[in-house]
């Protein structure tokens, strides 16, 4: 099978040395506002890249849920992700929206976030997923749905003033960022690529990279 026809040209937009603002998370969140206005769907849907036990990267997509001094998200404590986690914190985030022809990826260091914060957000999800997510021993092998559908089936069937805890298994993570790229689609693949490093001193880093 070929692939040699999907091809677009760029001609959304430019990112040039004055777009760039003092911090990355500035310049990010105005890319993101402005992915979202054009795009609602999945703005905040993300690869989440981690180096797996086995030596292999691991890659898949989770739905950022905020953004402070890093990047959040939550997931089950006991999943593939989680333990690759737990062997190494080092991790990568990469954003793609097509609307505007833009990617950002952001690579740092990850940590669990406190469990004030992963109470606080498990008690504002609708409660089937609250269900989902106790029912779900995330990545473990299983031999069918009918045990997983039957689990939920029993949380749900509970009264609903009976409020769901979060499970100890579950809860967010918070990944630090130590280098930003920004890429922007730019006709005949000669594509902007703009960058912040974070130095020893602690201070971003600008530059551009070739495409």
């Amino acid at each position: 099978m070929k692939y040699a026809g999907l091809r677009e040209e760029y001609k959304q937009s430019t990112l040039v040395e004055s777009d760039l603002l003092d911090s990355p998370f500035a310049l990010f969140e105005k890319w993101f506002d402005e992915a979202k206005s054009i795009d609602p769907k999945d703005a905040n849907a993300m690869v989440l890249s981690t180096l797996g036990a086995d030596g292999f990267p691991h890659g898949r997509v989770v739905l950022l849920k905020g953004v402070d001094s890093g990047f959040v998200w939550f997931t089950n404590y006991l999943s593939q992700k989680a333990q690759d986690l737990d062997l190494n914190h080092k991790a990568s985030l990469t954003f793609w929206w097509p609307a505007v022809a833009r990617q950002v990826r952001v690579t740092g260091i990850v940590g669990k976030i406190d469990d004030l914060e992963s109470d606080e957000y498990f008690q504002s999800r609708p409660r089937g997923s609250q269900a989902g997510a106790i029912a779900s021993i995330q990545s473990t092998k299983i031999e069918g749905r009918a045990g997983l559908e039957n689990a939920y089936q029993q949380l749900m069937a509970l009264p609903e003033d009976e409020a769901f805890e979060r499970p100890k298994h579950w809860g967010g993570y918070r990944l630090i960022p130590q280098y930003f790229e920004f890429w922007q689609g730019r006709e005949s693949r000669l594509h902007d690529r703009l960058y912040y490093e974070l130095t020893n001193g602690q201070v971003w880093e600008m530059g551009r990279l070739s495409p």
